[in-house]
């Protein structure tokens, strides 16, 4: 009599025993990430959902999530002429914007790809700028702008962002260099081409995603500064951080006036983070793959 034997049982491969098992995983962190997401969206979307209410449903306690939109705090907004206010800071971003890159990109180039002498000192120093509060700064700034006669004066602010966001520039675009070959570097200077010609030429389109970084953290740092717009500017040169709190007032309501007027406020960054998002992602990301 034959012993019947038993069928061979296939052997699952390792390889798809480790997908089988990261598969969940990836899933779990995935669903993760949304949630973070969605909770920090939240504040965001209370915002905009604020600006759509009456005024007596935006102050209500709990919160309205059911309501009739209206648009009685986007009239109000538009009634107080918030033009002016947003071209100011338009002005004031995007020109000393182009400033600080104009000017820390050679920094950054002789801070990395030909480091001066002590360098070191230099970041320090540079660093260094950025660690003084802001109200240490404020009584000198205000004598130094009244005697130049730029007191409610729109170049004073771009003056004054430059220099606040020109630190962390060349931080950031120093960064982004040391990421560039040294063999590109010698093969410009072997065919003669100027320190000029090979910023132009060679670095700025390599380095190209972390220019847009950090002008866009620079934008929307000019964009947001409230501390010294209050107490530099009036009417003439006022920015939106300054409209904004015009809509504060002791008496009354005014919560969806103000979220209204946020959200027209917040419109121009969001735009940009969106215009310039995989330029911000792979600029942030530079350097951390190697």
């Amino acid at each position: 009599m034959t012993a019947v034997r038993p069928a061979p049982t296939a052997v699952e491969p390792a390889g798809r025993r480790a997908r089988r098992g990261v598969a969940p995983a990836a899933a779990a962190w995935t669903v993760l990430a949304w949630l973070v997401g969605l909770l920090f969206f939240l504040p965001v979307l209370w915002m905009v959902l604020t600006g759509f209410k009456r005024e007596v449903d935006a102050a209500s306690n709990p919160p309205t999530w059911v309501f009739t939109p209206v648009l009685d705090g986007y009239r109000q907004v538009f009634d107080r002429d918030i033009t002016p206010y947003l071209l100011n800071s338009l002005m004031a971003s995007l020109l000393s914007t182009l400033l600080v890159l104009l000017l820390a990109t050679p920094a950054a180039y002789a801070l990395s790809i030909r480091p001066v002498e002590k360098w070191r000192d230099v970041l320090f120093f540079f660093i260094s700028t950025k660690m003084l509060p802001a109200v240490a700064a404020l009584l000198p700034i205000y004598l130094l702008v009244k005697e130049f006669g730029l007191l409610d004066n729109v170049w004073s602010m771009i003056i004054l962002y430059t220099a606040m966001n020109l630190p962390l520039a060349v931080w950031m675009m120093r960064s982004f260099l040391l990421e560039v070959p040294p063999a590109l570097i010698e093969a410009a200077a072997v065919d003669g081409a100027s320190v000029l010609l090979t910023i132009r030429r060679i670095l700025l389109p390599i380095v190209a995603p972390g220019l847009a970084a950090t002008a866009l953290i620079c934008f929307i740092f000019s964009w947001n500064e409230f501390f010294f717009a209050v107490n530099l500017t009036a009417t003439r040169a006022g920015t939106s951080p300054i409209f904004l709190v015009g809509f504060i007032t002791s008496e009354g309501l005014f919560l969806a006036r103000l979220c209204a007027a946020a959200t027209l406020v917040s419109l121009p960054v969001v735009l940009a983070g969106w215009i310039a998002q995989k330029q911000l992602v792979r600029g942030l990301s530079m350097g951390a793959v190697k």
